[in-house]
C-alpha cells in the first residue's frame, strides 16, 4: 500500500480545509450554491476517473447511476414515508450507494464483455434506457410530471447540502488515492496498458473491472441523491442529464485523466466558468460557444491536460538544465582516463 507523504498530507489538508470552511467564511446563498456544484461535478469527475482514468474504460452512462440515486433518494422519502425531512435523507446516503453499486455489478458483468468503442457505446445505452424508465413508470417516478423530495428545514439552505456533497467527494478522493497505491490500483493500470497481457499474468480482469465499476457508480448514487433532495423536485430530463455526463468527464481530461489531483483542478476551472458565462450570456446561449472556446484553447495548448502537461513541462526544463554539466563533466573524465 502507498504510504502517506508529509507533501500529500499537507496537499490534502489544505484543500480539504479551504473547502470546508469556504461556506462560513463566505456564507451568501448564491457562493454556496456555486461551490455546491463545483465540488458536485468535482466527485462526479473523480469517481469517474476512478474506472475511466485507471482502466482506460470509457463510460458514458454513469449519469444513468446518477439519475437511480436521485430516484431512490426521492422514492425513499416521498413514496415510502420513511423517516422524514431534515437530516434523515444524508444518513441515507450509505444505503442508496451500496444498493446502487449491487445493482450495478451484473449491467457492469455484462457491458465488460466489449472492450474499447463498443463498451462506451453499451454503457451510453444505459443513459437512454434510465431516462426512457423515467419517463414511463408512472406509478414510481410520476414519469414527466416529475417527483418531489421532503423540504428541509434547514437555515441557510445551502450549507448542509454543501458540506454533504463535499463528504462525498472527499470520500472520492480517498479512495482514488488508496486505490492508486493498492494491488487493485496496479491490476487497474495493468489493464489500461494491456489487457491481453495482464489477463496473461493472471490478473482477473473482469471482477477488478466490475468491482471499481460498481465503486464509481456507488458513489455516484450518492451524489445524485444529494442533488435530488437539494434541488427538491426532479424530471427525468434533468436526473438523467447528457449534460450531466459531460460535466463529469470534460474535467478529468481537462486536469488529467489517470491523475488524482487532475479531476479537480478541471471541475474547479470548468464548473465556475459555466456558472459565470450562463450568468452572463445565458440569455443569447453563447455562453455554451465561450465555454466550448475555454475548453478548447486549454485541450489545444496542454493536449495530456493539465497536471501531465506541467509535469512534462518542468521535465523539459530539469533535461536542459541538466545537460550543460553532464556535456561539460563528459571531458574531464576523458581526461582522467
Amino acid at each position: 500500500m502507498k504510504r502517506l507523504s508529509a507533501a500529500g498530507v499537507t496537499r490534502g489538508l489544505v484543500v480539504f480545509g479551504a473547502l470546508l470552511a469556504f461556506p462560513f467564511v463566505f456564507p451568501q446563498g448564491w457562493l454556496v450554491n456555486m461551490a455546491f456544484f463545483t465540488v458536485m461535478f468535482a466527485g462526479l469527475a473523480q469517481a469517474w476517473n476512478l474506472l475511466g482514468g485507471y482502466s482506460g474504460y470509457i463510460s458514458l452512462g454513469h449519469v444513468a447511476f446518477f439519475g437511480l440515486g436521485a430516484y431512490s433518494e426521492a422514492i425513499l422519502f416521498s413514496h415510502a414515508g420513511i423517516g422524514s425531512s431534515g437530516l434523515w435523507p444524508f444518513f441515507a446516503l450509505p444505503a442508496v450507494g451500496l444498493a446502487v453499486a449491487l445493482v450495478s455489478v451484473p449491467i457492469g458483468w455484462v457491458a465488460f464483455r466489449t472492450r474499447q468503442m463498443t463498451f462506451a457505446i453499451v454503457t451510453l445505452t444505459l443513459l437512454f434506457v434510465a431516462q426512457t424508465l423515467a419517463f414511463n413508470l408512472h406509478g414510481i417516478t410520476h414519469g414527466s410530471q416529475g417527483i418531489s423530495t421532503p423540504g428541509p428545514p434547514f437555515s441557510p439552505y445551502e450549507r448542509p447540502f454543501y458540506l454533504a456533497v463535499l463528504a462525498i467527494f472527499a470520500l472520492a478522493t480517498l479512495l482514488s488515492w488508496h486505490v492508486r497505491g493498492d494491488k487493485l490500483g496496479l491490476m487497474l493500470f495493468a489493464i489500461r496498458d494491456d489487457e491481453d497481457k495482464a489477463r496473461g499474468v493472471g490478473v482477473p480482469a473482469t471482477a477488478v473491472k466490475v468491482l471499481t465499476f460498481a465503486l464509481s457508480v456507488g458513489l455516484t448514487a450518492m451524489i445524485g441523491a444529494v442533488w435530488a433532495y437539494y434541488i427538491g423536485f426532479i424530471y427525468p430530463q434533468f436526473a438523467v442529464d447528457p449534460l450531466v455526463m459531460i460535466g463529469s468527464i470534460l474535467p478529468v481530461f481537462l486536469g488529467g485523466i489517470g491523475t488524482l489531483w487532475g479531476p479537480v483542478l478541471g471541475a474547479f476551472i470548468l464548473v465556475p466558468a459555466q456558472q459565470w458565462l450562463a450568468y452572463q450570456y445565458g440569455a443569447s446561449e453563447l455562453y455554451l460557444i465561450a465555454y466550448a472556446a475555454v475548453f478548447l484553447v486549454i485541450i489545444l495548448l496542454l493536449p495530456r491536460g493539465i497536471l501531465p502537461s506541467l509535469q512534462d513541462i518542468a521535465a523539459r526544463r530539469r533535461d536542459r538544465r541538466t545537460a550543460p554539466a553532464a556535456s561539460a563533466s563528459a571531458p574531464a573524465r576523458e581526461v582522467a582516463t
